[in-house]
């Protein structure tokens, strides 16, 4: 097991890391055993929040605006980690969402992790439900502010600290950090040209679009002209 670790949680616009965008990143830094130092933000994604993830965050439109873009988060976290491993309860989600972002602003992260959805698997399999919340509120770990990133992460801590607490006898091994293994391909921005046919396209059609342009990698821009042209047909000259 380890005392020094960066516990992470992301609040995400959606599941799939190669579609869906970061909206909050909390993180907490422990080292030999003591919390040292928190990161904390909100990111503007660049589109509209649903109405599934407005209600499980209670982050709004108006929230994420004031935030950061995210390749300035996500130089500040790269930086925040250092060399630590990461701890959290399905790190892997978490990871794969940095890690393709990093890959597409050329910053290094690889990572070794410890998942506690993991450990908890292993070490409660009679355990009904092992959400975060569920297993907090098994052990009485405060969890107030649930689904918001920098609470998530220290319910994270605390449950990995209680499982190593309650089952003294499990190997050392079960807690130690694993490697994350996640290779995205990177994603190149949105062309000149793609932007300028984005434009002609909202403009030809007349309508409105809610996601910012200027965030967009070339793979979104080509999926969103496709789904202009499938609803609304081509323009015709």
């Amino acid at each position: 097991m380890t005392d020094s670790y960066i516990a992470l949680d992301l609040e995400t616009t959606g599941l799939s890391p190669e579609q869906d965008r970061i909206l909050e990143i909390g993180a907490v830094k422990v080292q030999d055993g003591q919390v040292r130092e928190t990161y904390e933000t909100l990111l503007n994604p660049g589109i509209s929040i649903s109405p599934r993830i407005r209600e499980l965050t209670g982050i709004t439109d108006e929230m994420a605006a004031g935030g950061k873009d995210t390749r300035t988060a996500l130089e500040e976290l790269v930086a925040f980690c250092g060399e630590l491993p990461l701890l959290g309860h399905n790190i892997l989600f978490d990871y794969s969402f940095v890690k393709k972002n990093a890959v597409n602003f050329g910053l290094k992260f690889e990572k070794a992790g410890i998942d506690t959805l993991k450990i908890a698997r292993i070490l409660l399999p009679d355990a009904e439900h092992k959400s975060l919340t569920a297993l907090c509120c098994h052990y009485g770990i405060s969890h107030e502010r649930a689904h918001r990133a920098v609470d998530d992460a220290r319910a994270a801590m605390e449950l990995y600290l209680r499982l190593i607490r309650e089952f003294p006898d499990s190997s050392a091994e079960l807690f130690d950090p694993k490697p994350l293994a996640y290779r995205p391909k990177k994603q190149g921005p949105v062309t000149p040209a793609q932007k300028g046919y984005l434009n002609d396209l909202i403009k030809y059609h007349k309508i409105t679009i809610d996601v910012s342009l200027d965030t967009l990698t070339k793979n979104e821009a080509s999926r969103l002209i496709d789904k202009i042209i499938s609803t609304h047909g081509r323009i015709l000259r």
